[in-house]
């Protein structure tokens, strides 16, 4: 009992040590994360290349190089138009402000006129929306350029540039003798049981994180293509965000239809092209809810889409962005641990005499967990 006491305050102990360590090294850890994702990402490909005797050191040197080539393409492609869109996008702010603000007060007349409202309960809806609409523009803007100017978003961009390809490379390449040398590492009497949870881990991870970033690669391009089609102004920039809102559940895409549909209100006059930007949200919807989830994320991911809101939210509160990048493996982390705990509470003297529920099938989502 006294050995099994120590073994748990060892781990409690060294949980809170990982904790405090990340929260006051939160800003210098960016580009290490990032790198470590990165291999994360990769290693798969290092893999395919090892099986077929390329060595893990030119493997890796392959895959880095096409990885970094791709990147720097993209970016030289993407950030001339994202930085004209964005610009145009922010002085047409003042001017949609002012074009919806005179709808407002058009809609505000017919209702008086039509529907016999009041006109004092009309005027307080109609000033309490342009105010909130005012500070959220204020706000807006000044956040946006606190970041831009801030020397801290200068130091981590260049240190994502120059420290994190450095990470990845030598990650990727020592990923295995890591991941060896950390085995030998366990308490030999648990060994096979951390394994078995870290393969849990790794396949929670592996099915979630690496099939939605391609969901939300495929969709940013769907979204930002469809929406340029359709005429929507600073449609490119708008795609991007959308597709990248739906790594969150459901958040993303109520946020993405929100966005959309409200820019494509403020800029056209008719309610034709603004239905046109809508069914451009909704045949994109219906490509990631019929094809793409079921294709390349599936059932098999193991984390519910509360758990995975309410770990992004509480790791962006507690950590800041880089609380974002840790919160899904800390929620795959945490999931496993509480399965593996709670199947070993189910089958002992605690939970008592009689039969435990059933549990899962495998491919079926637990309700809770």
């Amino acid at each position: 009992m006294i050995d099994s006491q120590r073994r748990t305050l060892f781990w409690l102990v060294l949980a809170a040590a990982g904790v405090f360590a990340l929260w006051r090294l939160g800003d210098i850890l960016l580009p290490f994360v990032m790198g470590m994702a990165i291999a994360y990402f990769l290693d798969p490909l290092v893999d395919w290349f090892e099986r077929y005797r390329c060595p893990r050191t030119l493997a890796t040197v392959i895959v880095i190089v096409v990885f970094t080539a791709l990147l720097i393409a993209l970016l030289i492609l993407l950030v001339p138009l994202f930085e004209k869109q964005i610009l145009d996008l922010l002085k047409r702010l003042p001017a949609s402000f002012s074009e919806a603000t005179a709808r407002l007060e058009d809609l505000s007349r017919r209702l008086q006129l039509e529907a016999g409202i009041p006109e004092d309960q009309v005027q307080g809806v109609q000033q309490t929306i342009t105010e909130r609409s005012s500070l959220a523009l204020g706000w807006l803007a000044s956040h946006v350029g606190s970041v831009l100017s801030s020397g801290l978003a200068v130091v981590n961009v260049l240190s994502l540039l120059v420290i994190t390809p450095v990470v990845s490379f030598y990650m990727l390449r020592d990923w295995d003798r890591m991941v060896a040398r950390i085995d030998s590492w366990l308490p030999r009497r648990s060994a096979e049981t951390i394994r078995a949870q870290m393969r849990e881990v790794d396949r929670t991870l592996a099915g979630f994180a690496r099939g939605q970033a391609m969901v939300c690669v495929i969709l940013a391009v769907v979204y930002a293509v469809g929406l340029s089609v359709a005429g929507l102004r600073s449609g490119l920039v708008v795609g991007v965000i959308i597709g990248l809102l739906t790594f969150i559940p459901y958040v993303g895409t109520i946020g993405g239809a929100i966005l959309s549909v409200g820019l494509a209100m403020l800029q056209f006059p008719d309610w034709l092209s603004v239905g046109l930007v809508a069914l451009v949200f909704a045949i994109g919807h219906a490509i990631e809810g019929n094809l793409l989830q079921p294709l390349l994320v599936g059932d098999r991911v193991g984390l519910h889409p509360v758990w995975v809101i309410f770990a992004l939210l509480a790791g962006g509160a507690l950590f800041g962005f880089m609380g974002l990048l840790l919160a899904i493996p800390a929620a795959a982390v945490i999931g496993v641990a509480v399965r593996f705990a709670l199947g070993r509470y189910l089958a002992g003297p605690l939970y008592g005499d009689g039969a435990p529920p059933r549990a899962a099938a495998p491919g079926e989502r637990d309700p809770v967990l």
